[in-house]
């Protein structure tokens, strides 16, 4: 039997007065798509630097392909790649210098690189602007470059925390599909979103998380219950996170103001 991929169990993180993720339990099995929703300020992204190992957590359990990623970062990050939120580039670097970069540090062979590195720019549409500086790119051409990264060295977990920013509809549809390739191969990849479409057509499960807790979690069809059986991921999103009636009430106030 396999390790999950992703094993949190009461996970603790405070920023000053305020929890950022509170008792948080959560398993993601090796080889699916695994959505992490959750509205603003609900702990995703800080999930998400904490199984990458980028911040540690204040208590609890976790375990990164049977790692510790405070105790074993090394180990761990040689494993995923992780995309944030923010892409953090070295941008005096050429686009062509950073990917040599990446390639240096995690020893990756140059000719099998190489190869990739080529097919991957060919198809985000890169390769015109392979020796401009990163500071020169645009925001889509950025998260390109970071996307194309986290895929240089095959690894075991893709991490990506809102991986559709900035790209076009072109880019996404290829990103999609490099994901789903990657988990029929074995792979795992843990991305957040706030496009709930894409969500549910493309994850196997979801994790809906809500003040720094998961509230709900399981297959789309597994959540519509959780909900009276809401027809949408949005309905379903919605209703878990106590946000319809507010929206509603909302847009009421909002067409009275209008006219």
């Amino acid at each position: 039997m396999l390790l999950p991929a992703v094993e949190i169990r009461d996970l603790t993180k405070t920023y000053g007065m305020i929890r950022a993720i509170d008792g948080l339990t959560l398993n993601i099995n090796q080889g699916e798509i695994f959505g992490l929703l959750g509205p603003n300020g609900s702990g995703k992204t800080t999930t998400m630097k904490i199984i990458s190992g980028i911040l540690k957590p204040d208590s609890g359990h976790i375990r990164v392909l049977g790692f510790d990623p405070v105790q074993e970062p090394i180990l761990v990050k040689n494993r995923i790649g992780y995309v944030p939120e923010t892409p953090t580039l070295y941008e005096s670097l050429t686009v062509r210098d950073f990917f040599e970069f990446v390639s240096s540090v995690r020893k990756l062979d140059k000719g099998s690189t190489a190869t990739k590195v080529e097919a991957l720019t060919k198809a985000f549409l890169l390769t015109d602007y392979f020796d401009s500086p990163i500071a020169s790119l645009s925001l889509g051409n950025r998260q390109k470059v970071s996307i194309i990264a986290a895929f240089l060295h095959d690894p075991q977990l893709l991490l990506f925390d809102e991986p559709l920013n900035g790209l076009d509809a072109r880019s996404g549809k290829i990103l999609k599909d490099l994901m789903s390739h990657h988990a029929e191969k074995g792979g795992t990849v843990v991305f957040s979103t706030h496009i709930m479409e894409i969500a549910e057509h493309v994850c196997k499960n979801i994790g809906i998380i809500y003040r720094g807790r998961l509230i709900a979690q399981g297959s789309i069809n597994d959540l519509r219950r959780y909900s009276d059986n809401q027809e949408t991921l949005e309905e379903v999103f919605l209703k878990l996170t106590n946000e319809k009636d507010t929206i509603e009430d909302t847009i009421k106030v909002l067409k009275n103001a209008l006219g």
